[in-house]
């Protein structure tokens, strides 16, 4: 699989992917989910979440300390992070893909987490909306720049190279095949494009154990009171 993402950031984010052993395009879907919107391919470099969310993957400043750092402002940085996050998380949760992103995001791996809506009058959960973002990602040709910047319109999956994408399903099908599990496993098994995922199962409260709970120097208490 190409690491030549051509979306904003893609160096740092195949970097950081590379080093985590995750695939770069779902890296880079989280990205486009956190600071992208509906239909982007790409990320941005923001603080959002009312102050609280750092950096191109938004690492929340109330369960990371890394989020408040200068580091957390950083791209290569903050992708590194996140990479680290997800890694854990499908190590966590035996590959399950699903279950990381709704763990990376909300903290539990059943949770339906944030909702997006792209348009559609059906808004989807967290999980979902990354893997409309991994299918972008995964339909654009590396070498034709055609996901520089959120927003901008994909290009048709028939005008990608067939064998990039071929490769990519192929490889993510033998993974799980073979019994891979934690961060080298397959998402979906051998499903064709785009990714169809399971309904959600979910809860009422989430177990935050993939945080980092280090306390905000100003209120140790719960965050989600302050």
């Amino acid at each position: 699989m190409s690491l030549n993402l051509s979306v904003s950031y893609g160096s740092e984010i195949a970097a950081a992917a590379t080093r985590h052993n995750l695939d770069p395009r779902l890296l880079a879907a989280v990205a486009a989910q956190e600071t992208g919107g509906p239909g982007a391919d790409s990320g941005s470099n923001v603080v959002g979440d009312g102050g609280h969310g750092h950096g191109l993957f938004q690492i929340d400043d109330r369960w990371h300390a890394f989020a408040r750092t200068p580091a957390a402002m950083n791209p290569a940085q903050n992708a590194d992070y996140a990479a680290g996050l997800l890694s854990d998380n499908l190590d966590r949760y035996g590959g399950n893909v699903r279950e990381a992103l709704s763990a990376y995001n909300a903290g539990s791996p059943t949770a339906t987490g944030t909702t997006t809506d792209w348009g559609d009058g059906h808004p989807v959960g967290y999980a979902d909306s990354v893997m409309r973002h991994y299918e972008r990602i995964g339909s654009l040709d590396p070498a034709d720049g055609a996901g520089m910047g959120g927003g901008v319109a994909s290009t048709a999956a028939d005008d990608a190279d067939p064998s990039e994408l071929v490769y990519a399903l192929q490889t993510l099908a033998s993974q799980l095949g073979a019994g891979t599990t934690g961060a080298g496993a397959a998402p979906y098994g051998t499903t064709g494009f785009p990714l169809q995922l399971p309904a959600y199962r979910p809860i009422q409260q989430p177990d935050g154990r993939e945080r980092d709970l280090a306390p905000v120097a100003d209120d140790a208490g719960d965050p989600s009171d302050s």
